[in-house]
């Protein structure tokens, strides 16, 4: 899986999850410049990234996130070993 596949898929999880369907996430995009993405979304947000990719997330992982790139980078890491 390619990390553009990897980014339009966290775009519909992301869309759904935050009840946005026009986002459009790039690899800055945060909390801080996304509204509704507070720490319960952001459990959401997880969750179901996890599930999309059938992937678990390490505590270390988790908090090593700071923005869409990120996650990206770690799922795309996760599925392509």
């Amino acid at each position: 899986m390619t990390k553009e596949e990897i980014m339009q898929t966290l775009n519909s999880i992301f869309a759904e999850v935050l009840k946005q369907p026009r986002i459009q996430l790039q690899e800055d995009s945060s909390a801080q410049n996304i509204d509704g993405w507070d720490s319960m979304a952001n459990l959401a947000l997880l969750d179901q990234s996890e599930k999309t990719f059938d992937i678990h997330f390490k505590m270390r992982e988790i908090m090593k996130m700071k923005n869409v790139g990120d996650l990206c980078d770690t799922i795309y890491n996760k599925v392509n070993p």
